[in-house]
C-alpha cells in the first residue's frame, strides 16, 4: 500500500519536454498544472518529497479538511509548491521564508495562481523567531491552519522553528506538519515539540521515511 500511494504521489511531477533557461518542474494537483522554477544553489528553492506527500493529503482529504475561505499560513515555504495548492483549493493563504527566498516564491505563487484562486495569497518575509510579534501580532493574527513541509533537518534554528510554531498557534489552531527523518535531532526535536502540542501521525511512508502529523496546542486535540 506503501509503494501504491508513493508511486501515485509522486506521479504527481512532470518535466518539461525541451530543455529551457530556467530549471522547472510541474506537478498537477488541485486540478492544476503548476510550473515550479527551482534554484539549485539553495535547499529552499527545491521541492522536497514531503511537500508532494503534503499537497496529495490536501487534495485527497479537501471534505475532512475543508480549505474553503480558511486562514492558512505556511512556514518555510520554499518555493510554494504547499501554498499554491491550499490557495487553489481556496484558502487564503500567506507563504512565509527567508528574505533571500521571497523573489522565487513570488514569482510561482503569483504564476500559479493569478485569476485562479478565490482569495490571492501573500508572501511575507518570516525568519523564523525573529520579530514574530511585530510582524504577526498575536492579536490580529489567526490562522486556521500551519502548514510546513520538510522544515526540520540538520540546521541551528529548531529553538527558533518550536517559538515560532508556538507565537502562530491559537488554541483552534491545526499544525500540518510533513517531515522527512534523517538524522537524531529529528527525533530530539519532536520530542520537544511534544511538551507543546499534542501530536497524531496521520499517515506514514516508509519508503519515503516521511510521517505527516497533526498537531493542536497541549489538550486541546480533536477528534
Amino acid at each position: 500500500e506503501d509503494e501504491q500511494i508513493v508511486a501515485e504521489i509522486m506521479g504527481r511531477r512532470f518535466f518539461p519536454a525541451f530543455i529551457t533557461h530556467k530549471a522547472w518542474e510541474g506537478f498537477h494537483f488541485a486540478g492544476h498544472e503548476i510550473k515550479i522554477t527551482e534554484a539549485t544553489d539553495s535547499y529552499g528553492a527545491v521541492v522536497w518529497p514531503s511537500a508532494l506527500v503534503l499537497c496529495y493529503f490536501l487534495e485527497t482529504n479537501s471534505k475532512q479538511y475543508n480549505l474553503v475561505d480558511k486562514n492558512v499560513i505556511e512556514i518555510g515555504a520554499g518555493t510554494g509548491l504547499v501554498s499554491i495548492v491550499a490557495s487553489l483549493l481556496g484558502a487564503f493563504v500567506t507563504a512565509t521564508d527567508l528574505p533571500e527566498l521571497l523573489d522565487n516564491l513570488q514569482h510561482n505563487v503569483l504564476q500559479n495562481t493569478k485569476q485562479k484562486c478565490k482569495h490571492q495569497p501573500c508572501v511575507k518575509e518570516l525568519s523564523w523567531g525573529i520579530d514574530l510579534e511585530k510582524n504577526f501580532p498575536r492579536s490580529s493574527c489567526h490562522f486556521d491552519y500551519i502548514m510546513a513541509a520538510d522544515v526540520v533537518y540538520y540546521h541551528p534554528f529548531l529553538d527558533e522553528l518550536l517559538l515560532t510554531f508556538d507565537h502562530l498557534c491559537k488554541n483552534d489552531t491545526v499544525i500540518l506538519w510533513a517531515m522527512k527523518f534523517r538524522l537524531e535531532k529529528e527525533n530530539q526535536f519532536v520530542d520537544r515539540f511534544q511538551a507543546l502540542f499534542d501530536l497524531e501521525m496521520i499517515s506514514i511512508f516508509p519508503s519515503l521515511n516521511i510521517a505527516l502529523y497533526k498537531a493542536m496546542r497541549k489538550g486541546r486535540m480533536k477528534a
